[in-house]
């Protein structure tokens, strides 16, 4: 048996197995282009305001916003509730201390107290008995067998 894969190994030992040749080459990529710097623009301030007071859709509300163009802005808005009250945001934005702002409540309705009736049913709960208990039949009755024994030892 040694013998005969010693001759399958040296007969198949002179067929070598194919070089792998790819479909295709692969691609040459080029280094990244480098980018231009981004433009540095000038600061631009702004400052602007904006209200709307429309009594047939109830829809009041107003904005005002100030920035120095250097990432400072400081702005507020308001607008009326549907209860009544108005809501008023103050709020400041820097690139230090990011978004800041304080909400203000005023006015409105108050809801009114309310208190849980306490709980009385309609009627009251009908008083069940325990049902009597009684088998569905009646075990019999035996009589316990008397010891008598077969035989008397003699001895």
């Amino acid at each position: 048996m040694i013998i005969f894969a010693a001759c399958v190994a040296a007969a198949l030992a002179q067929y070598s197995a194919p070089a792998y040749k790819p479909a295709y080459s692969s691609p040459a990529y080029s280094a990244p282009k480098a980018y231009a710097p981004e433009p540095a623009y000038a600061p631009t301030p702004y400052n602007f305001e904006y209200s709307v007071n429309d009594p047939h859709t109830y829809d009041v509300h107003s904005q005002s916003e100030y920035s120095d163009g250097n990432g400072y802005v400081k702005g507020t808005y308001s607008l009326v509730e549907a209860d009544g009250s108005i809501r008023t945001v103050e709020y400041t934005a820097d690139d230090h201390s990011g978004f800041n702002a304080i909400v203000k409540n005023e006015g409105g309705y108050k809801a009114p107290s309310y208190s849980a009736p306490a709980y009385k049913p309609a009627y009251s709960a009908p008083a069940y008995s325990a049902p009597a208990y009684k088998p569905a039949y009646s075990a019999p009755a035996y009589s316990a067998p008397a010891y008598k024994p077969a035989y008397k030892p003699a001895y």
